[in-house]
């Protein structure tokens, strides 16, 4: 039987099977490494956070991206960007050097067994382990908006389904958002050869202030501005103190929708922007779409043919984390996790431990934990360490006890360390 085992192999479940790792836990480590940037990311993008905000985390300080980035890009400035093929050598690069070999499977169930669980993947393969760590990232949450569920894939899409934007090359595309993720895949279809255009709920679009220099005392490069984004990005064991309904509202609205502020010249040039305007019904026309848009503030809008139709839409519209939508996870684990202020979001220890002994999460289902730095890569350097003492202190646990309390019947959540 396993000690751990990790479900993902992105930012967090890299970083937790190294600490894990370095710790001498017997550990295995389940899925395709950086699958998310590697498949779901358009070529050409750029990380919205800073390069000092987006490294992985070891248990040592060491393989930093400022280590790979001198040794491997030393002429990239601390004010740079981030491409995301950088990001993914240094992903490739951390997990040769800080991680057991990650076993590209796809995990397809987590049962209680006993005292501890079983892993299933799609080889067949069946895994006894004392604790599992669930990493999996934001794809499981992909966010659709309602009126274009029912479409086709060629006349409708989510910003996460490309990695290639050449298909659309001479297509109008209507995409819809106001984030980072919709303004930069607005412009890398412009500069594919589509005809963008972007709407959007807001009324007006937001831009990132440029970081302010190291040597002047600014903060790690992030979405987190103000007093309380500070609080959030810097310091995340400070949120989970909040109220529970603070901490749900936090998770589901910080931050808000903003581009980064290298991108805004590069939009404002190439992208016309319809705002306080949603989607109301999408109706295939021809090879096409048309789009009935109403306004944000409840009045619907006519507008000319030409406008309301498109060829293709992408929705920019981001993830909606829900353990409800975690399907890898039995059923009865599910139902009986304990979650923040009535939300689908689990509650955790100080540990990361969900109240389903030996149960422990990373990444975004965490925000309403601890923050909405969970959310960015930023968030992995806070939770390894932490998560691999949850273990530690679990697996202790389970050494001088010869049973493991489980949640009651009605759903009432076992006690656990805080």
């Amino acid at each position: 039987m396993y000690d751990l085992v990790v479900v993902g192999a992105g930012p967090y479940g890299l970083s937790v099977a190294a600490h894990a790792a370095a710790a001498g836990l017997r550990l295995r480590v389940l899925g395709r490494p950086m699958a998310t940037w590697r498949d779901h990311m358009p070529h050409g993008m750029l990380l919205t956070s800073g390069p000092r905000s987006s490294g992985l985390s070891a248990p040592d300080g060491g393989h930093t991206l400022a280590d790979f980035r001198a040794a491997h890009d030393p002429a990239a400035g601390p004010g740079t960007p981030l491409p995301l093929t950088t990001f993914l050598a240094y992903g490739r690069w951390f997990g040769e050097r800080a991680v057991p070999q990650a076993e590209e499977v796809t995990v397809t169930a987590v049962r209680p067994d006993g005292d501890g669980f079983r892993v299933e993947t799609d080889t067949g393969e069946r895994i006894a382990t004392r604790t599992v760590a669930l990493a999996v990232g934001a794809m499981p949450f992909v966010n659709r908006p309602g009126p274009l569920l029912e479409l086709p894939p060629h006349l409708a899409s989510h910003s996460s389904d490309h990695r290639e934007l050449r298909r659309f090359s001479g297509r109008q595309v209507t995409v819809i958002g106001s984030g980072q993720s919709a303004l930069e895949t607005a412009v890398l279809l412009a500069g594919q050869g589509a005809r963008p255009r972007l709407v959007a709920r807001a009324d007006r679009l937001r831009w990132t202030a440029p970081p302010q220099p190291p040597e002047h005392g600014g903060p790690p490069a992030g979405p987190g501005t103000g007093r309380l984004g500070r609080l959030w990005w810097r310091a995340p064991w400070a949120v989970r103190h909040l109220p529970p309904a603070a901490r749900v509202r936090l998770a589901e609205n910080a931050p808000g929708p903003a581009g980064a502020w290298w991108l805004r010249e590069r939009f404002e040039q190439a992208v016309p922007v319809l705002l306080n305007h949603r989607i109301r019904a999408a109706v295939p026309r021809g090879d096409g779409l048309r789009l009935h848009l109403a306004r944000t503030d409840g009045r619907t809008d006519t507008l000319d043919t030409d406008t309301l139709d498109t060829e293709h839409v992408v929705a920019a519209t981001g993830y909606r984390p829900d353990l409800g939508r975690l399907r890898l996870l039995a059923p009865q684990v599910r139902s009986a996790l304990r979650t923040v202020g009535g939300s689908r979001l689990p509650e955790l220890s100080a540990g990361f431990e969900s109240s389903w002994p030996g149960l422990f999460f990373a990444g975004p289902l965490t925000a309403a934990a601890f923050g909405p730095a969970m959310r960015f890569v930023h968030g992995a350097d806070f939770t390894a360490p932490r998560l691999l003492r949850g273990v530690q202190r679990r697996l202790g646990d389970r050494r001088g006890a010869t049973t493991i309390p489980r949640p009651a019947r009605d759903g009432a959540p076992a006690p656990h360390g805080t």
